[in-house]
């Protein structure tokens, strides 16, 4: 039996290998490839006139990346203020996001939970650049969310709140607010209210429940959900760059800076680039460790 066993485990292993070969040539074209390039361009010279780089190697772009202790620190004040950017969105979608998630897979009515999901897709349906446009317009100094507040009485004069880093802010979770809400709905419509009623009659207050029963077993949606905002909104342009000015400028506005114009460094920004990378490697291993416990269990 075992003699026969190890060709048909052989045969089943080249027949996946076979099945998985189409992923594995796109992905090592188009983004293995790439990726090692521009790991290489980060470690080479800068040549005149901006166009790629030359030989020999220097770690200096890094140590410009990382230029924290810098008396005036330009490189590395971006890179925080992104993750800082980052990680306010994330909070700020957490807490709106959990509770919209939790109302929402609690509905009875099919009806209702539907069209709730359908009202937070929706934005989908709609380009991202033409959303931020939109937004630009409704907080600009003159747009319609100042002209609001001012009719209300709430506010004298322009709303200065454009080109600024809450601009930034407002205008990430204003695009990524879905992708909190949707992981962790289909964490919560998985959950067993059953359990909330045995914390109750063994004496646990409501606060309790939630922290000690219901967010524990949710806890692989928010995971996710922080993953999915966290990620692309460190690494976001467009936003920054329509509703931030100099003030919100994040790591992706400043690697752009280096591939154009005269001033361009392509080796600066391939190092730059390399620190975002590893960036989002850190919050790819994170969801990896403890995303899937749910699974894992």
């Amino acid at each position: 039996m075992a003699a026969v066993a190890a060709p048909m485990k052989r045969r089943d292993r080249n027949r996946n290998v076979f099945l998985a070969f189409p992923a594995i040539f796109w992905l090592g074209i188009f983004f293995i490839i790439p990726v090692l390039v521009v790991v290489l361009i980060s470690f080479l010279t800068p040549v005149s006139g901006g166009d790629g780089g030359q030989l020999p190697f220097t770690l200096e772009h890094y140590n410009d990346a990382f230029d924290f202790f810098a008396r005036r620190p330009i490189y590395s004040t971006i890179i925080l203020r992104s993750i800082w950017i980052s990680a306010l969105t994330t909070v700020f979608c957490l807490l709106i996001g959990y509770p919209l998630a939790f109302f929402i897979s609690t509905r009875k009515s099919p009806w209702v939970r539907n069209f709730a999901l359908f009202l937070v897709i929706m934005p989908f349906w709609t380009n991202f650049l033409v959303r931020t446009y939109a937004l630009k317009t409704i907080i600009a100094p003159e747009g319609v969310l100042g002209s609001l507040l001012n009719s209300l009485g709430l506010l004298q004069g322009s709303l200065d709140l454009l080109n600024t880093r809450e601009a930034v802010i407002i205008g990430l979770v204003y695009s990524y607010l879905p992708y909190m809400v949707l992981p962790i709905y289909a964490a919560v419509e998985k959950f067993d209210f059953r359990f909330v009623e045995a914390g109750h009659d063994l004496g646990a207050n409501d606060l309790s429940v939630f922290f000690r029963v219901v967010l524990p077993m949710t806890l692989p949606g928010v995971v996710a959900g922080v993953i999915l905002v966290f990620i692309p909104t460190i690494g976001a342009f467009v936003t920054p760059d329509l509703l931030g000015g100099t003030q919100g400028l994040m790591i992706s506005n400043l690697v752009q800076s280096q591939f154009r114009g005269s001033g361009a460094n392509y080796p600066r920004g391939s190092a730059l680039s390399v620190v975002l990378m590893m960036i989002v490697t850190v919050g790819v291993i994170i969801y990896l460790k403890y995303g899937d416990r749910e699974t894992a269990k």
